[in-house]
């Protein structure tokens, strides 16, 4: 299970309903708005892929009658499953984005568990067969599965039969890059979720390697030129790579260190924004997870690092875009603090009546992994997915009773409002006090 830290005191708490987004202010807000963000830059190399919306508007899948509707949501799955055998190529990759909408949108489990072997067939036909987009839309589907059916043999079961299609295509120059990336994010998530051994998480980790690893230094020492859609890919490896490594044990975390601790800040100088941030924040993954162990920790030169850190977290270079230095300063401030002060991210991600709390590296890039494969359904599971609420400890889901409600009444409201202006006050009395006494 994921790695845990002892929770902190006042954490950094989101807008009510913004579940979607880990935010660094309260800027944006708007439910509907954080909805089309990512949960961390750490996500951004796969944002639009995420056409949940987009693919659920065109199959009228969030139209809120249909959807309370099970039989008849369930008829459209069963023409989308169908449609995943047609002659078009345009009509299997829209029939394959339709059932990963559905699956984001709405936790249907025993669904799911009915049709896998189906389901399963699905993606396999569309990794084999299919070309580009095609690809990249079935090995999406597949984390849907995943995340669907839970962490159990029947999860085991899909991604045994689907595994080495994924890394054969990952591993496919001649693949598309986005249908590559997709497949690294499929075997990460699915290797996450999926029970196995060390040995087996490591093998996916030595083929991530052997992808993201090509955007480090030339023997000459010169950073490599690669396309955009290569970034794309080696962000989307790197970051599959720290999900996996965010589940290993000390001994193999030790021997990772060893190994990319000092070749990842060679990274941090691509001409790439996505790839600095995942870069650094996966160098304050490592941080984090050394000094669990030995809280001394400095690493080989943290002094040649920390320069680094700090040029990127005052970057204001104007050949940059505007919302990449944002971006990047807003990102690598808080690297610094974990680098420096062993300071470990604090925030808190509200959904409904709940609220989980991300106050380590480790679980930000569990969760940044969970709403890339979501989306905007990610409060939905967070609600209802009994895996979810495994991974971010939230217990049984709350169950409310028809006819109830669990808001406070207006007397109960009047109440609490007391309450806080009272404690206000002593807090404030007291600070008045002690700058009565500097006087």
């Amino acid at each position: 299970m994921p790695r845990k830290k002892p929770k902190k005191s006042s954490p950094k708490r989101s807008p009510e309903g913004a579940a979607a987004v880990l935010p660094r202010s309260n800027e944006g807000s708007d439910a509907d708005n954080t909805d089309l963000e990512t949960a961390s830059v750490t996500s951004s190399h796969v944002s639009e892929l995420d056409s949940i919306e987009e693919a659920a508007a065109t199959l009228g899948l969030d139209e809120e009658d249909d959807l309370n509707e099970q039989d008849h949501l369930e008829d459209k799955l069963e023409e989308l499953i169908d449609g995943t055998t047609q002659k078009s190529a345009q009509g299997r990759k829209n029939c394959l984005e339709g059932l990963r909408a559905a699956f984001a949108k709405k936790y249907l489990p025993e669904f799911v568990e009915k049709r896998k072997v189906t389901l399963t067939d699905c993606v396999e036909r569309g990794l084999k067969r299919g070309k580009g987009e095609e690809q990249g839309a079935a090995a999406l589907l597949s984390t849907l599965l995943f995340i669907q059916l839970g962490s159990g043999v029947d999860t085991e079961a899909v991604f045994t039969t689907i595994k080495p299609i994924l890394l054969k295509t990952l591993q496919d120059k001649s693949a598309s890059a986005k249908a590559r990336r997709c497949c690294a994010l499929a075997l990460g998530v699915g290797s996450f979720i999926s029970p196995g051994d060390y040995e087996t998480l490591k093998s996916c980790m030595s083929i991530l390697e052997g992808i993201f690893t090509q955007s480090y230094f030339k023997t000459d020492g010169s950073s490599p030129t690669h396309s955009p859609e290569v970034h794309k890919l080696h962000c989307a490896a790197l970051s599959a790579w720290t999900l996996l490594l965010s589940i290993m044990s000390a001994r193999i975390v030790e021997e990772m260190i060893a190994s990319h601790l000092p070749k990842l800040p060679q990274l941090l100088q691509s001409d790439d924004v996505n790839l600095r941030i995942v870069a650094g924040e996966s160098i304050a993954l490592f941080y984090e997870l050394a000094r669990e162990e030995d809280e001394d920790f400095d690493g080989d030169d943290i002094d040649e690092l920390m320069t680094m850190l700090k040029q990127l977290a005052t970057d204001s270079n104007k050949y940059r875009a505007k919302k990449d230095r944002r971006q990047q300063r807003s990102s690598f401030r808080d690297i610094m603090k974990t680098v420096e002060m062993n300071e470990s991210p604090d925030e808190v991600i509200k959904f409904g009546q709940e609220f989980i709390e991300i106050d380590s590296w480790v679980r930000r890039r569990q969760y940044s992994a969970l709403r890339e494969v979501l989306g905007s359904g990610t409060n939905t599971h967070l609600k209802e997915n009994s895996l979810l609420r495994e991974i971010f400890d939230l217990g049984a889901p709350i169950v409310i009773i028809p006819g109830t409600s669990n808001q406070p009444t207006k007397f109960e409201r009047h109440q609490n409002n007391v309450a806080a202006f009272k404690a206000l006050t002593k807090v404030r009395s007291k600070q008045r006090d002690k700058r009565s006494t500097v006087l």
